[in-house]
């Protein structure tokens, strides 16, 4: 099966990073990953260059597509050339997928109009501009398309989509291999379990980064 990345400048490196490793162990995986052109894409807050091995004109029909998130996602959402790909792609697919503020650019794409999907809490707003209703919850599956918040959630949503490619066996297999097993040291990694103080200044972190 064809495992289709997408990747794009100021990319949030572990939105694909940590999908495509679950992904990548699945039997017969095929990863790929993909820009609107071949090269490199950098990510000037972390540093991190990744580069796309093939160009949207090459991928035609992946059986699993992620579109992960990042400040990139942004200009991508009135990009027609993107969002035709992602449209005809998305024709093709077993299963779509989005990581964090990805699923913004599934629902430019007019893919998430009338259906339950989530995002990084931040963007919700802009989420549901696109017709769909968010829901604070690490992965939403409706039908073939599985959205995930924010960042780390892409490995819960990978594993999750293992399980349902292979089997639950094949995904316990794969999440024992990568050892994952969150335990973090604080209790606040969803708006609903944040201290008022701590969700008010992370907020105008993200407003301040949104105005830049």
């Amino acid at each position: 099966m064809q495992i289709a990345a997408l990747v794009f400048d100021a990319i949030t490196p572990l939105d694909i990073v940590g999908p495509i490793e679950v992904l990548a162990r699945l039997p017969g995986a095929e990863i790929v990953i993909v820009g609107k052109g071949r090269g490199p894409v950098r990510d000037p807050r972390t540093h991190w260059t990744l580069t796309a091995e093939a160009s949207l004109a090459e991928v035609t029909k992946p059986g699993v597509l992620v579109v992960p998130g990042g400040a990139g996602v942004r200009p991508l959402c009135t990009d027609e050339v993107v969002l035709d790909w992602v449209r005809r792609v998305h024709g093709a697919t077993t299963w779509t997928t989005s990581v964090c503020t990805g699923s913004l650019l599934l629902g430019a794409a007019g893919l998430l109009r009338g259906l339950i999907a989530t995002t990084h809490w931040a963007s919700r707003d802009l989420l549901e501009q696109y017709g769909a209703r968010y829901v604070e919850k690490r992965v939403v599956e409706q039908g073939k398309i599985v959205t995930s918040a924010g960042v780390s959630s892409g490995i819960d949503m990978a594993l999750t989509l293992a399980a349902r490619i292979a089997g639950d066996d094949t995904a316990k297999d794969i999440q024992l291999g990568i050892e994952y097993d969150p335990q973090p040291p604080f209790d606040c990694g969803a708006p609903s379990k944040a201290d008022p103080a701590v969700l008010e200044r992370t907020r105008q972190s993200y407003a301040r980064a949104a105005t830049r």
